[in-house]
């Protein structure tokens, strides 16, 4: 895919052909950026439309435009719309709101992972980017001078700049000598499709149960996803397909009804990792090598394609992309909005979690008042479609 490689040189290397770096390697050469992509598993571009992928995002009304505007927004027929939350405690507790509380048409868009990362790399392949599928780094070095990457099939690539964005088990993190503190939750992520035998009519439902998270997602047609954090993952997992059906549709009170499975369960660890720093000499972190956040608030992605829009609009019409100074001022634009995420995810998980005696009625009543206060709820509207 993309032109074929003719020189070892490059402005950047990006490390990483998922939904962030893929995205960052379109931008930078929207930029004029000379620009290779390594990815050691490319996505594969034919039969999407058989089956349903279990890892779906929730993408933001800014980070749509930003895909947009590198012609890589996936077709509407597989696209599920985020037209209001409903957003219940443990102990009567509840919030609404509409995407129209913030002046737009949906909060979010819900889409299938390989159904974004195909329309990114069908782009890749009419642009100047150089794509090396299939191919993994074997050893990095970087120096005032410029980044070297080595690859498993002995060639030699140098830039200017090397982005790290190969996921929280970061292999150029590691290498870049970027220490990270990591906070498991204790806790796993487990998702699965549905069917609904009522219809969803664009209603993300989340529930807080004291020990876990179960949200529902509306995805195109009359279909949910769903992502329960919970410390048990086994017993979800272990279920048949039946009973799986039957204990979600239960645990969310039968909103909408019967379910019907069309993905089998799958599970991820839950954690915090937070890099002390996201930038080193001619080295920088985008996407979950540089941050994780708890999926209560579906922002993951969307804090990494600003990662990423950001960071090329950074280095458009800078002649070093690698240069100390971009990279500083590239980390303290991130810091806020990520830290804020962060901090805020967190906080609200540890709230739910916590099991000291009146807590769930504050926390309960906290919501319920939330919920009568109109600028408040505008104000959640607008967090929710921040990114």
């Amino acid at each position: 895919m993309g032109a074929d490689v003719k020189a070892l040189q490059y402005d950047v290397i990006v490390v990483g052909g998922g939904l962030v770096g893929a995205s960052l390697a379109l931008a930078l050469d929207r930029a004029g950026k000379r620009v290779a992509l390594l990815e050691g598993r490319p996505p594969q571009l034919e039969g999407l439309e058989q089956g349903w992928d279990a890892r779906i995002y929730a993408v933001s009304p800014a980070n749509r435009r930003f895909l947009e505007s590198l012609d890589a927004w996936p077709g509407a027929e597989r696209l599920g719309a985020i037209e209001a939350m409903d957003v219940r405690g443990d102990a009567g507790g509840r919030i609404q709101f509409a995407a129209s509380d913030a002046g737009e048409h949906a909060l979010a868009w819900i889409a299938e992972n390989r159904w974004l990362l195909a329309a990114l790399w069908r782009r890749l392949a009419t642009s100047g980017v150089d794509c090396l599928a299939g191919i993994k780094p074997q050893a990095l070095r970087a120096d005032a001078l410029g980044a070297a990457l080595t690859l498993d099939d002995g060639r030699r690539l140098s830039a200017a700049l090397l982005v790290g964005a190969d996921g929280a088990n970061s292999w150029v993190r590691e290498q870049a000598g970027l220490d990270a503190s990591v906070k498991p939750y204790g806790q796993s992520g487990v998702v699965a499709n549905f069917d609904c035998e009522r219809p969803h009519g664009g209603v993300a439902r989340q529930w807080f149960t004291g020990d876990s998270i179960l949200a529902w997602l509306p995805m195109a047609g009359n279909r949910i996803s769903m992502v329960w954090s919970s410390s048990d993952p086994e017993r979800l997992l272990q279920l048949s397909p039946e009973q799986l059906a039957e204990t979600v549709a239960a645990a969310g009170g039968r909103a909408l009804g019967a379910l019907a499975v069309i993905t089998p369960a799958a599970a991820f660890p839950l954690r915090l990792i937070q890099p002390e720093r996201v930038a080193a000499e001619r080295v920088v972190l985008v996407g979950d090598a540089a941050h994780t956040v708890h999926p209560l608030a579906g922002q993951g992605v969307n804090l990494g394609f600003q990662d990423a829009a950001q960071l090329a609009a950074l280095l458009a019409g800078e002649r070093d992309a690698g240069d100390w100074m971009l990279l500083r001022r590239y980390e303290r634009q991130r810091r806020e909005a990520v830290k804020t995420m962060q901090l805020g995810c967190d906080g609200l998980f540890q709230l739910f979690q916590a099991k000291a005696p009146g807590l769930p009625w504050l926390r309960n009543t906290g919501l319920n008042l939330t919920n009568c206060l109109k600028p408040l709820k505008r104000q959640f509207a607008r967090q929710a479609i921040g990114y």
